[in-house]
């Protein structure tokens, strides 16, 4: 070891503190770097692969009832490599051990295995054979959920008949990796399933023998998907055709690779965060080292040592400082990362799901850190190898002090001399104050972002399921009733309140732009389901028009009193030019809503429903519930409690996951600040401490002027964190504006309360230590050392 490394770990341990600091928010960066990235990639690749190996489907069209015979004619398409048929339906289940009715998606497969589009995969038992119609496969969520085994007997009412269904395999599909409702957000899995029958039993069950009511595609190689649906539509038009959509649209596989995007966004921001504040302590670090080590480097260069030699003895040790922070991000990061997954694991489910840290994702953080590090060491290793012989065996020239502004407008005569000495140094080191104002800043902005992700969840829960759903229960039934169904659902056991409501497929057109969802025809005066604006007031709906969500509004590029063209797509397919009339700001989905009756008017149809909204009596829900599971008419029994419970279950427990990072790291980058500003302070004002305690300055006094800087920085940023806070939860807000769900911008006080008490404890913590060292000051050695 020659003699520049053994300065070099000499000076390793005398900087111990100020760079352990520094290697805990670098290992923050990189922790947060790897977990996510590598979160990342193995979401991709395994939804990529899973995709590719069981043939998802690139186009997607249910329909009432079309010929097995025009399939011949959907192949002929351009660019349509393969159209598969099924039979779909949803029906009502009644699960071993689960009170409530369940919803079952009954989708056709064949009764001798072949490879066909959205391929299961196998988990455990057998596919269905031959001549077995009772046999089912049942999807791994759904099993899960409700403790179901191989052997066990779903009760099903199919098509107004009683069935038992035996469940002989438990699969995957990539179709339902997130299985979930149409127009819901989040996946009930113990009272939705997805359910594979022989295609023959399905045909016989719902009298479509020889004929299909949905259909999937797969396309060539550079093939024109719009094109592909345009066509399918066309074809599909006279059968009933719901409209075609692609896989962007398809409800799991939007989710998940919205999910995928975010993670790749959180990546690279909070990240660049961490390293952009290790780099600006790294500077301040070597900055003060070389001013304390001016004669070594005269006698370095008297020596012989060149300036290249020299500038990489002082870079070594802001790598090293970066190496060991990078490599404890690493590690913690790989831990992250699994936390996540195993996190995505619960929720999506694959046949495998891979995770691993790659070499090249290793070598990109380290190379990350190493830039940001190298950055920050540029202007203090400049200086090093810029200093002749002659000048650095002198010390620093003596600083040019003037009155501050305190002085300069007299007001310094209420102000003691301890506190007159901290205005000063604030003042003569105006852009290290500053530089360290914008980094607690930025850790007070990382409590307040990680605690609006929390409040905004709250806050969408409480509007959504307490604001606007109303309800306890939502029926729909299997296809519309007329009128008398309302006072039938009256006399239901435990019904106290019921709402009919309409819902009708349609396009939504305006100029260029369109939109594949329903219409929703409700109650003028009804209670259970409101709409309402950003103030939570309730919007009437009018006797005529359309009131949309904001969010279609938007997609559309459509404003009040502008014609929205509709493109009824069932029973008579009327299309009809409907005014808007209002728009609401609802947090889920996107919806466009009518007065029940305007509905009915522009069906050219009677008082027909599509189900109700329900609130029932506690005391007969066993009651009701038994019911709904024998009830031939109903297709799906949606409980507002259950969505309530599945949400807490998933997005509450992913942000604690995140909050506890959010929480750490911000504390890790208050701590490094403001110990390392204390530090670099105390050392380089050490003479100066010294001298006021010869001359009578007590212990407490030299505390209160070194840590009352830090405190007046501190105090100074926090407000400036909430700010900065409260911009980033609006950019988050923005971009989560979207079509599945929209996050509000709400920050409560709970919230800034919160990232204030975090931050003062760090910087309490902080200042505690720096007490202490305050405490063993050698006021002798400290003052033999040379002007």
């Amino acid at each position: 070891m020659n003699a520049l490394d053994k300065k070099l770990f000499r000076d390793l341990f005398h900087l111990r503190g100020q760079a352990l600091a520094i290697i805990l928010i670098v290992a923050c960066g990189i922790t947060g770097l790897v977990a996510m990235m590598s979160a990342y990639d193995s979401l991709q690749f395994s939804q990529a692969t899973y995709y590719q190996r069981y043939r998802f489907a690139q186009i997607f069209a249910q329909l009432e009832r079309a010929p097995n015979s025009l399939v011949e004619r959907i192949e002929e398409i351009p660019g349509v490599r393969y159209a598969q048929t099924r039979v779909v339906e949803d029906v009502n289940l009644d699960i071993p051990g689960l009170d409530e009715p369940a919803t079952g998606r009954l989708v056709s497969i064949p009764e001798l295995r072949s490879p066909i589009l959205n391929d299961l995969h196998l988990r455990q038992g057998r596919y269905i054979q031959p001549g077995r119609p009772s046999e089912v496969l049942v999807n791994e969520a759904f099993a899960l959920a409700n403790g179901l085994e191989l052997g066990d007997t779903l009760g099903a009412v199919i098509n107004q008949r009683w069935e038992n269904l035996e469940i002989v395999g438990i699969v995957l599909s990539p179709e339902y990796i997130y299985a979930i409702r149409d127009a819901e957000v989040l996946p009930d899995n113990e009272h939705f399933g997805v359910i594979w029958m022989g295609r023959n039993a399905l045909d016989v069950a719902f009298d479509l023998d020889g004929a299909f009511n949905d259909v999937t595609l797969s396309l060539m190689a550079g093939a024109s998907e719009a094109e592909a649906i345009f066509r399918l539509d066309q074809l599909l038009e006279r059968y009933g055709g719901l409209g075609a959509y692609g896989r962007d649209n398809q409800i799991s596989n939007h989710f998940i690779s919205e999910e995928i995007v975010g993670l790749a966004a959180t990546a690279v921001l909070a990240p660049s965060i961490f390293l952009g504040i290790a780099a600006f302590l790294l500077n301040l670090l070597l900055a003060r080292l070389i001013s304390t080590q001016r004669d070594q480097i005269a006698v370095l260069k008297a020596f012989g040592y060149d300036n290249l030699t020299i500038g990489l003895h002082y870079l070594k040790l802001v790598l090293m400082i970066t190496f060991v922070g990078a490599g404890i991000g690493v590690a913690f990061g790989h831990w992250l990362g699994l936390v996540i997954i195993q996190f995505y694991t619960d929720i999506y489910h694959f046949p495998v799901l891979r995770y691993e840290v790659g070499m090249e994702l290793i070598t990109t953080a380290i190379v990350v850190s190493i830039g940001a590090a190298a950055l920050g060491a540029l202007t203090a290793v400049r200086r090093a190898i810029s200093l002749p012989p002659a000048e650095a065996m002198r010390p620093d020239s003596p600083a040019h002090y003037h009155p501050t502004l305190i002085e300069r407008v007299g007001l310094q005569r209420f102000f003691p001399p301890s506190e007159r000495i901290i205005l000063r140094n604030l003042e003569r080191r105006l852009i290290q104050s500053v530089l360290s104002v914008l980094g607690i800043a930025l850790a007070v902005a990382i409590l307040v972002i990680g605690r609006y992700f929390e409040d905004a969840a709250n806050y969408l829960v409480d509007v959504q399921f307490r604001h606007i759903q109303r309800e306890d229960v939502t029926l729909v039934f299997n296809q519309p009733r007329p009128s008398r169904a309302r006072y039938e659902l009256q006399h239901l056991p435990g019904v106290l309140q019921s709402e009919p409501f309409r819902a009708v497929a349609a396009r939504l057109r305006f100029e260029h732009r369109t939109h594949l969802g329903n219409i929703t025809g409700l109650e003028a005066t009804g209670r259970l389901r409101r709409l309402l604006d950003k103030k939570l007031r309730t919007v009437d709906l009018p006797p005529n028009g359309v009131v949309l969500s904001a969010k279609l509004a938007e997609i559309l590029g459509v404003s009040v009193d502008d014609g929205l063209t509709v493109e009824v797509l069932e029973g008579e397919r009327p299309t009809r030019t409907v005014p808007v009339a209002g728009l609401v700001d609802d947090l889920m989905g996107l919806s466009a809503y009518m007065d029940i009756h305007a509905l009915n008017r522009l069906m050219r149809e009677g008082q027909t429903l599509s189900g109700a909204y329900l609130t029932i009596d506690s005391n007969y829900t066993d009651q009701l519930y038994k019911q709904l599971k024998q009830t031939p008419a109903v297709a799906i029994v949606a409980l507002r409690q259950a969505t309530i419970n599945q949400f807490q279950q998933t997005i509450v427990a992913a942000q604690e996951i995140f909050n506890t990072a959010l929480i750490a790291f911000a504390c890790i980058i208050t701590f490094g600040l403001v110990y390392n500003s204390a530090q670099i302070a105390l050392s380089e004002r050490s003479r100066e401490l010294a001298t006021l305690r010869i001359i009578g300055f007590t212990k407490t006094e030299i505390a209160f002027i070194l840590l009352g800087e830090q405190a007046i920085l501190t105090l100074i940023a926090i407000p400036i964190g909430f700010v900065v806070g409260f911009g980033l939860a609006a950019l988050a807000s923005q971009a989560f504006n979207l079509e599945l769900y929209r996050l509000p911008l709400i920050v409560t006080q709970a919230n800034y309360a919160f990232a204030f008490f975090v931050t003062v404890i760090a910087s309490f913590f902080s200042g505690w230590i720096i007490h202490r060292l305050l405490n063993h000051l050698d006021l002798i050695a400290v003052l033999k050392t040379r002007e």
